[in-house]
């Protein structure tokens, strides 16, 4: 039987996106902070592929390629060296064939993925972003992806962009659109409602907000982005795909103005009880696809399927070793572990850190740095000392 497509299965249940790749394989080694680029695809195949299975059998329902950043003009921006190695469509055409590899050991779909530029940021205008994204785009057609996904974009500008680009690519393809924004709008002080209406007359049938913010904001922004959408006249599939950290303190830029980012955010990772609340938020404000995006590893992704067991109609996998609210601690040695397996303990504990001293929130950096900012455009060469200085004369 073939496998039902996006649009059919979001119009009749849940479908689960899978986890973060590039903070999860930074953690393992195979991925460099920084530039953020997947050339892992090409130089360890088996570590993404690997995270792949385990999102399989967390419950995703979609292996998105590990394509993100993996346009020419990122591969090569400040000193990264991948873009000599590799090309963008080396690197994209490998992702394609592991997610799908993957992705056929179950019932998931293929998502290709493309995200925001530094030849937007560094203002060199529509024609010559619109070639990066269709060099990108012309390896997930070549491979048959199921849908696109175009995420982390920071201005509606450049995602609307990717749209067009995807429709004219990829004529029929179902198109999911995330903006990495909260409820404050996008970095050119467009509205989240507005946002979200200029995606949909572009053509994106799914459409949300990634990254950045926690789950509670990011489904604020979604709350706002509905709203907008309904007042439009637009019927639209809702997405949600938030960070696994919490940043009730996070501005309009994000986690990325934290000073924990990107080495210190641990304190701040969402527990599995956390997700399932997320996941039933999401599900109780009309939200279909339920994913996830930077810190989620399987686990997390594992407490939203499990959450949502009975609207999908199963448990992952990975939930045969998983009893529900902590139930397996029933086996456990010491008796004062073994009362917590239960629901009410987990979902009223407050973890600590335990970090003496610390502080609950940070204070944001704050430097309104976006598109048009000379600080933000390409280059070429690696950042030099010179210029950090200047950097930290201005922190």
């Amino acid at each position: 039987m073939p496998k039902k497509g996006l649009l059919e299965r979001l119009d009749t249940g849940v479908v689960i996106g899978d986890g973060g790749f590039v903070f999860a394989l930074e953690k393992r080694g195979y991925v460099k902070a920084g530039p953020w680029t997947p050339e892992a695809t090409v130089e360890n195949p088996e570590a993404v592929r690997q995270l792949h299975r385990d999102f399989l059998r967390a419950g995703s329902d979609v292996m998105q390629t590990f394509t993100f950043y993996a346009s020419d003009d990122k591969l090569e921006n400040r000193g990264n060296k991948a873009q000599q190695k590799y090309t963008g469509a080396m690197i994209n055409q490998r992702a394609c064939e592991i997610a799908r590899e993957v992705a056929n050991e179950g019932d998931a779909l293929v998502a290709g993925g493309i995200s925001q530029t530094p030849t937007y940021l560094t203002g060199l205008g529509k024609e010559a972003v619109q070639k990066e994204f269709e060099k990108q785009l012309k390896v997930f057609v070549d491979n048959k992806v199921d849908f696109m996904i175009t995420e982390y974009f920071e201005h509606v500008e450049e995602i609307v962009w990717s749209i067009e680009s995807i429709q004219k690519m990829c004529p029929g393809m179902p198109i999911c659109a995330t903006m990495c924004i909260g409820p404050e709008g996008d970095m050119h002080g467009v509205s989240t409602g507005e946002c979200a209406v200029r995606m949909a007359k572009a053509g994106a049938d799914v459409i949300g907000i990634n990254c950045h913010f926690d789950p509670d904001i990011v489904l604020a922004g979604l709350k706002l982005m509905k709203e907008a959408l309904t007042k439009a006249g637009y019927k639209k599939h809702l997405m949600a795909q938030p960070l696994g950290f919490k940043t009730p303190d996070a501005t309009k830029q994000g986690f990325i103005d934290l000073p924990e980012f990107p080495f210190g955010l641990e304190p701040r990772i969402l527990t599995r009880w956390d997700c399932h609340k997320y996941a039933r938020d999401a599900y109780e404000l009309g939200v279909r696809f339920i994913g996830a995006c930077c810190g989620f590893e399987p686990y997390h992704v594992r407490a939203l399927s499990e959450e949502l067991a009975k609207e999908r109609g199963r448990l992952p996998a990975g939930s045969e070793k998983h009893g529900p609210w902590g139930d397996g601690l029933r086996q456990h040695t010491k008796p004062w572990v073994r009362a917590r397996a239960r629901r009410e303990y987990w979902e009223n504990l407050k973890p600590a850190s335990g970090r003496p001293y610390a502080a609950g929130l940070s204070k944001p950096d704050e430097w309104g740095v976006t598109q048009g900012d000379d600080l933000l455009k390409q280059q070429a060469k690696l950042t030099s000392d010179e210029d950090l200085k200047k950097l930290w004369t201005r922190d």
